[in-house]
């Protein structure tokens, strides 16, 4: 599989047209703060149909699980996979979106993909009722909350955020920082430690479902970031908030989703960063392809020089890596195949390439590619956080050499 269908390229250019003409305008005041993204998700999500596609099989399996009809192969994740179809669409969708913002399409998976495919996956049928079925449609916004101020790569061992057993309950409390969404946020996945007094090395990790509006919930001011501004991210607070069972996702503390389920939605975070980096790298090579055609210096085209020839040669190679490595994604998606090494491998080596082909393509078009109105300069900016975000690239490379050794990780 190295071309698109049809139905994926009728998806592509139909999200294509829906950029130029609906979320490009819209893009100085999101970058400025002046404007939240979040009733444009919802808009577009509407415009598309996604929500009735997610919203219809959402529903099909809270009827199978209260039925007692759900198979042992009937999961969260392949609910959500296989309503969308052909799984090359949603990269498809994610690509297109990352040409002119990756900072829109970040939070529109993480509220659908990793929030909304988290409660469908893990959540009881009442917590998919009422969480799991809006996020997905796209009718509320999500979350999704493990990092912490002194809690990065070490999110587990660093963890200070803790729920502690409070009567039937959890009392909440800590902070959680670099949220997307969170400033918009109806809904808020929260990772936390359950207290029960022992050392924190030996506390179980579970996730919890808090709602914006609760007492002791809060949200500081948008953080001013170098690139991805029209992602509004902030960091959330929790003081002692207090939640009940139904609030502990799946409904029970043992075999809660924890830390191996934290895992794959890492994994499924990391699984999307390489259509986020074919946007980025097929806008860069198109763009600076019609430059070198167009530009003239010395009396010919800059296109006929073989500095310039070189860059788009490498331009084209790194559009091309990273097209096959979303083929393959897509693939093993379809599939059901868990090459977890080559998420890891493929999300940290997609995350360079973009941030390579952005500085190429400013270099390409010299003095006007710094400026903003060309473009290039905002896909540099952005294209840094995917080195960064789901794990930094040499987390990334170190988890997927550690799966191929077969060495164990330290917690």
């Amino acid at each position: 599989m190295f071309q698109l269908d049809e139905q994926s390229q009728m998806v592509g250019n139909v999200i294509r047209q829906w950029c130029q003409s609906t979320l490009v305008p819209k893009i100085p005041a999101l970058e400025a703060g002046e404007e939240m993204p979040f009733e444009l998700m919802k808009k577009m999500a509407k415009a598309f149909g996604f929500d009735a596609m997610l919203g219809g099989a959402v529903k099909k399996r809270i009827a199978k699980l209260r039925s007692g009809d759900a198979g042992p192969d009937d999961d969260g994740e392949k609910t959500m996979s296989k309503s969308m179809g052909n799984p090359m669409m949603m990269h498809v969708v994610v690509k297109e979106l990352s040409r002119v913002s990756p900072g829109f399409a970040m939070g529109f998976g993480v509220s659908i993909g990793l929030v909304g495919g988290a409660l469908v996956s893990k959540g009881t049928p009442d917590q998919m009722e009422k969480y799991g079925l809006p996020i997905s449609t796209m009718q509320m916004i999500g979350s999704w909350c493990l990092t912490e101020p002194n809690a990065g790569s070490d999110a587990f061992g660093s963890m200070r955020t803790t729920a502690k057993p409070v009567g039937d309950g959890y009392s909440l409390t800590g902070s959680k920082t670099f949220i997307t969404n969170g400033p918009g946020a109806d809904v808020f996945l929260v990772y936390a430690k359950i207290d029960r007094g022992e050392p924190p090395a030996g506390q179980s990790v579970a996730t919890f479902i808090v709602e914006r509006g609760m007492p002791g919930v809060t949200c500081g001011p948008p953080f001013k970031k170098m690139g991805m501004r029209d992602s509004p991210t902030c960091e959330v607070f929790f003081d002692e908030v207090k939640l009940g069972v139904e609030h502990l996702l799946g409904g029970k503390e043992k075999g809660a989703a924890g830390r191996t389920d934290t895992k794959q939605s890492l994994g499924n975070e990391r699984s999307g960063v390489p259509s986020m980096a074919w946007g980025i790298i097929e806008r860069c090579y198109d763009a600076s392809l019609q430059y070198v055609r167009d530009r003239k210096q010395f009396g010919r085209a800059i296109g006929e020089f073989q500095a310039v020839q070189l860059k788009i040669t490498d331009l084209f190679l790194k559009l091309r890596t990273v097209e096959n490595i979303v083929f393959r994604l897509a693939w093993m998606q379809q599939n059901g195949v868990k090459d977890v090494p080559y998420i890891n491998a493929s999300k940290a080596m997609s995350a360079q390439l973009a941030v390579d082909a952005a500085m190429t393509a400013i270099q390409i078009h010299g003095g006007y590619g710094y400026m903003e109105e060309v473009g290039i300069e905002k896909l540099a900016r952005d294209s840094k956080l995917l080195e960064l975000g789901a794990g930094t690239t040499d987390i990334n490379l170190l988890a997927a050499a550690r799966e191929l050794i077969g060495v164990t990780e330290r917690e």
